[in-house]
């Protein structure tokens, strides 16, 4: 199993029972400040990574931690004992992430990123967030890129769902008609 893969169940079985027992966003939060921590941390990254470590030593370095933290969730805090005992404590990255995207979901948000040739002004993105929300149902989150491949137009993606309406596109679909029309 991929360590994604790995990670999303333990994301889907955290926000199950934290649904049940704790308040979603609270863990969140302490997942993503745990997860950093680690990232932000060369050697404590390190250690969790390394096989040669024994699970013992790993889970008394978290149980260190968890008691510095303060207020973790109980559900979170028994997870990562649990990845302690595993030995799959380098999957707190991957496992936050994916606990955002479930979290999102039950919240009906929905990401997307939105490409343009120049930068859009905020009020522009806003309006485009408005009009897809409007279309999908959901609340929509878009990230602005600049690609000036893209000539002019907009690419914007949801999901697997891409809207191409670049220049770039329009051009080569052209080409395409055209080289298919010269052949017959």
């Amino acid at each position: 199993m991929t360590a994604r893969a790995a990670a999303g169940r333990y994301a889907r079985a955290l926000f199950d029972v934290s649904v049940k027992e704790a308040d979603v966003e609270q863990v969140q939060r302490s997942l993503q400040a745990l997860a950093d921590a680690v990232r932000g941390h060369e050697t404590l990254a390190h250690v969790f990574a390394n096989p040669a470590i024994p699970a013992a030593q790993k889970r008394a370095i978290v149980s260190a931690i968890l008691a510095r933290a303060g207020t973790v969730p109980a559900p979170l805090g028994k997870l990562v004992l649990l990845l302690a005992d595993r030995d799959r404590l380098a999957l707190l990255p991957e496992l936050a992430e994916a606990y955002h995207e479930r979290l999102m979901d039950h919240q009906k948000i929905m990401r997307g990123s939105v490409t343009t040739a120049m930068p859009l002004e905020q009020d522009v993105v806003r309006a485009l967030e408005a009009g897809l929300g409007r279309a999908t149902g959901r609340q929509v989150v878009l990230q602005p890129r600049v690609d000036p491949a893209i000539i002019g137009g907009v690419v914007t993606r949801l999901g697997s769902t891409v809207y191409d309406g670049s220049v770039a596109t329009q051009l080569e679909k052209m080409k395409q008609a055209l080289v298919e029309g010269g052949q017959q």
